[in-house]
């Protein structure tokens, strides 16, 4: 029997959590702690606002683990706090834990290790199961010899954060966890750094995200009102939250503290020099303006227009790319204003990505643009997958794709600091690895430019600019390349078919009879 399976609290797997958001005065942790604690991964990160009980609750996993035996999966749990305050706090924790999940354990104790040839009081409880859970110093040497899971708490604040990891990591070769936990210590500490390369792929740490927000949505506040016997009122909990960031010394302070937001992290996100590296001339970037009386247009000649587009500009691009490879699809959407732009992309040997050209248009109407992704995407070779713009009038293209070639192959997107927060950094990584080869474009460099720091997460700057056609564009391509790149880690295989004749009025060739019958007549 595993552990997490007999754990009290309401803890669930992370893939069948209930609506958390609403708060249970019944239940004992609130839903991002359930949420820590129901993550078995090897190795995971949270980082968060000050005083949200991520400790408390892992405090409560380290003594579910360590009271359990061996053959259900028991183990040693050792704390490695940033001062001999937290060790004890975090011991004092597990001694509650144990009383209220009734598991047999002794006192707490205080034993003695020698630390560089001084003797350093630790703190541990041990277990009937013959597991203990003891609280270190930071010394790396401490855990030399040991086996089991390993917290690192405060993380962000050790000295010798990397000497101690190296040490935590050891463990894991015979199945130990290792977790790390912190609010952030600036954006050049190592502690943000492992939360960046997690989110490009660059390490397998699961990464949790608890900012004051998070943790109040979910009850923190009215934990608290609970704790202390207070009424809770919406008002009151704002004016508690704007209290809390108006006695910070500063807003880049309370931003770190309280918003997961490390120091310093402001500015364009993906440098220029590696945007100018990864362009390569050649690689075209083919535009569709529609004329302003388009929609004024019969079906017939709107379809006729689109299919000698993609005939004439589409078709040579594609016939180039050869299925040795595998493709993908990106998308950023809009109706009219700023572009709608479908990027395909090249998955070449050693995961190296290029983007054969783009595709940007301009007011074009649902239809059309249905009717240029449908003609791309049936042609284009081996294709793993397609990420699209899914945030409202993109919703239409998105489903219609999705109807067509599956859920599966298909990910509508919904933009939001979430999603941005995740498939960023691996954007990000390509540029930063030398994997990817985009169109050398002054519209596209400037589009990847306008990915700025806001508030820790990676977003496109708000506000419209203007192209090198005086037009409006707001960042699009740059959706797109990380739609497309989002789009590569996808595994999924187009559903074969054929289309009936009525479905495909022109056929494959423009230059047909048929073709040039209805083109002509629909003039």
């Amino acid at each position: 029997m595993s552990v997490i399976a007999e754990r009290p609290l309401g803890a669930v797997a992370a893939d069948n959590l209930k609506d958390l958001a609403q708060f249970d005065s019944s239940e004992v942790l609130l839903g991002y702690q359930k949420r820590w604690i129901a993550d078995e991964s090897p190795l995971k990160i949270a980082e968060k606002s000050r005083r949200t009980g991520i400790t408390w609750a892992e405090a409560a996993d380290a003594t579910l683990c360590a009271s359990t035996s061996k053959s259900d999966g028991g183990c040693n749990h050792f704390y490695v706090g940033s001062n001999k305050e937290m060790a004890r706090e975090f011991i004092e924790a597990v001694a509650m834990w144990a009383k209220a999940f009734d598991r047999a354990a002794g006192d707490i104790q205080e034993e003695v290790l020698v630390d560089d040839d001084k003797d350093i009081l630790t703190f541990v409880v041990y277990f009937a199961s013959g597991f203990k859970v003891q609280a270190l110093s930071s010394n790396p040497s401490n855990l030399r010899g040991m086996q089991g899971n390993v917290t690192i708490d405060e993380a962000g604040f050790h000295e010798r954060l990397a000497e101690v990891l190296k040490a935590a990591l050891a463990l894991t070769m015979w199945g130990a966890r290792v977790r790390l936990i912190s609010t952030h210590n600036g954006v050049d500490n190592l502690f943000n750094q492992l939360i960046i390369d997690s989110r490009a792929g660059r390490k397998r740490y699961s990464v949790h995200t608890i900012t004051l927000d998070d943790a109040c949505k979910e009850g923190l506040y009215q934990r608290i009102c609970q704790m202390t016997r207070k009424q809770w009122s919406q008002a009151d909990e704002d004016e508690w939250k704007a209290g809390l960031l108006k006695d910070t010394a500063t807003e880049e302070d309370a931003l770190e503290e309280y918003y997961c937001v490390p120091k310093q992290g402001g500015g364009a996100y993906i440098p220029r020099g590696l945007i100018e590296r990864a362009q390569r001339k050649g690689i075209p970037v083919l535009t569709y303006e529609a004329p302003q009386d388009f929609t004024k247009w019969s079906q017939a000649q709107r379809e006729a227009e689109i299919k000698a587009f993609c005939y004439e500009q589409l078709q040579p691009q594609l016939d180039q790319l050869t299925d040795a490879n595998q493709h993908a699809f990106g998308e950023d959407f809009a109706r009219s204003g700023d572009l709608s732009v479908f990027v395909p992309i090249s998955i070449l040997p050693n995961t190296r990505l290029r983007v054969p050209f783009m595709v940007e248009l301009r007011n074009l109407t649902y239809d059309q643009q249905k009717q240029i992704m449908i003609y791309i995407l049936d042609r284009l070779p081996r294709w793993v997958g397609a990420a699209f713009d899914g945030t409202g009038n993109g919703g239409y293209l998105a489903e219609a794709a999705a109807l067509k070639y599956g859920e599966d192959m298909v990910d509508q997107v919904h933009l939001n600091i979430g999603w941005y927060r995740d498939w960023m950094p691996k954007f990000k990584a390509k540029f930063e690895d030398g994997d990817i080869e985009i169109p050398k474009s002054q519209d596209v460099l400037d589009d990847l430019r306008k990915i700025q720091m806001n508030k820790g997460v990676p977003q496109i700057e708000k506000g419209s600019g203007k192209g090198a056609d005086g037009k409006q564009r707001h960042g699009d391509s740059a959706v797109g390349l990380c739609m497309a790149v989002r789009a590569t880690y996808m595994e999924g295989a187009p559903i074969e078919y054929q289309a009936l004749p009525a479905n495909d009025r022109w056929g494959d060739n423009p230059e047909s009879d048929d073709y040039q019958d209805d083109f002509k007549g629909a003039w």
